[in-house]
C-alpha cells in the first residue's frame, strides 16, 4: 500500500514548493521526478502520475513529485530572507531560469534526506531531461545515483523554426537589451515577435539563447545544418558521469519526425547511456505510464 502526503518544502535559496510524496512503507528509495514546461503542475493528472508510484512502489521504490518555480505559467511565490523577511516575487514559466533548477534540486534533496531516504534517483520529462544535463553541469558531485532523461526537447530549435531566422534573432537582440536596461521582466506583448505562449523577455531570452543553459539537446542544428550555437553542441549531455536511461516515445511530437534519429545523434555523444524507445508512445507518455514505469524499474535493477 502507497501512503500519499501533500509537503510543502524549502528550496536552498528561500522559496516554497508544493509536492506530492507517493511512499510504501519502510522505502528508502525514491525517484524525484521534475516536470516539464509550459505552465505544467504535478496537482494536474494526478490518478496518471499513480501509476507510475504503484509500479515503482511494488521494488519499493517512492516517487515525489513537485511544482518547481516554473510550474504554472504566471505564479507569485514567497521568498523567505536570512532576515527573515518575506518577499513576493513572480515565478513561473514566463520568467523561469533554468539554472534555478539547481536550488530546486538540491532543496528536495535536503528534504527527502529528512525523511529518512537515502538513496536518489532523477527522472526528468520534457524541460525536465534538460534540467538533469543542467544540474548535473553546475553540480557534478551530487547525491543522486542515477540519472532518467524522459523526451529531452530542443526549445530553442522550436521557437527558431517557429518564427523564423529574423524575428527570432530580432527578438533575441530586444530580449538582451531589456535585460541590460533592468527591463527584463516585462512581458512580450507584440504578436508580431511571439504570439502562441507568454513570456518575459529575460525568460524568452533563457529559453531561445542558443549559447545559454537551457539548449542541452539543440536537434533542429544537426538536422538542418544550421549553425545556431557558438559553444559546443550537445557540452552538457557530453558531461553526464552517471549511469543513464534515455527514453522517447515513439510518436514524439517534439523532435522533428524522426525518433530514431534523435537516438542515434544522442548515441554519437554518450554511446555508453542506455537508450529506449516506447512504442506507440507521444511525447508525454500519454497512456503508457505502466510502460514507461516497468522500463525505469527494470532499468534500475
Amino acid at each position: 500500500m502507497i501512503k500519499v502526503d501533500f509537503v510543502e518544502f524549502p528550496t536552498s535559496d528561500g522559496l516554497t514548493l508544493p509536492g506530492l510524496l507517493y511512499r510504501p512503507k519502510k522505502s528508502k528509495k525514491v525517484i524525484i521526478s521534475l516536470h516539464g514546461n509550459g505552465g505544467s503542475s504535478v496537482f494536474y493528472g494526478e490518478t496518471k502520475k499513480r501509476k507510475l508510484a504503484e509500479v515503482f512502489a511494488k521494488k519499493g521504490i517512492s516517487l515525489f513529485v513537485f511544482n518547481n518555480r516554473g510550474a504554472h505559467i504566471i505564479k507569485e511565490l514567497n521568498i523567505k530572507k536570512k532576515d527573515g523577511e518575506i518577499e513576493r516575487r513572480r515565478y513561473g514559466m514566463a520568467y523561469e531560469k533554468i539554472k534555478d533548477c539547481v536550488e530546486d534540486i538540491e532543496g528536495t534533496i535536503m528534504f527527502l534526506e529528512k525523511q529518512g531516504f537515502r538513496k536518489f534517483y532523477l527522472m526528468g520529462l520534457s524541460t525536465g531531461a534538460n534540467k538533469i544535463c543542467v544540474y548535473n553541469y553546475y553540480k557534478p558531485n551530487n547525491r543522486i545515483s542515477k540519472y532518467i532523461l524522459l523526451a529531452g526537447g530542443d526549445d530553442t530549435g522550436i521557437y527558431y523554426h517557429m518564427i523564423g531566422k529574423t524575428l527570432f534573432n530580432k527578438l533575441l537582440t530586444r530580449a538582451k537589451e531589456k535585460i541590460k536596461n533592468n527591463q527584463g521582466e516585462e512581458i512580450i506583448t507584440d504578436p508580431k515577435l511571439i504570439s502562441s505562449e507568454i513570456f518575459s523577455y529575460s525568460g524568452f531570452y533563457d529559453i531561445g539563447n542558443p549559447d545559454g543553459d537551457y539548449n542541452c539537446f539543440p536537434f533542429y542544428e544537426v538536422i538542418h545544418k544550421e549553425k545556431l550555437s557558438t559553444k559546443p553542441l550537445f557540452r552538457y549531455f557530453k558531461l553526464i558521469n552517471k549511469p543513464s536511461l534515455i527514453i522517447y516515445g515513439e510518436k514524439d511530437e517534439y523532435v522533428w519526425g524522426d525518433v530514431s534519429r534523435i537516438i542515434n545523434i544522442l548515441k554519437s555523444y554518450q554511446p555508453d547511456l542506455i537508450y529506449k524507445i516506447i512504442k506507440g508512445a507521444d511525447h508525454s507518455f500519454t497512456d503508457h505510464k505502466e510502460e514507461l514505469a516497468r522500463t525505469v524499474l527494470n532499468w534500475i535493477y
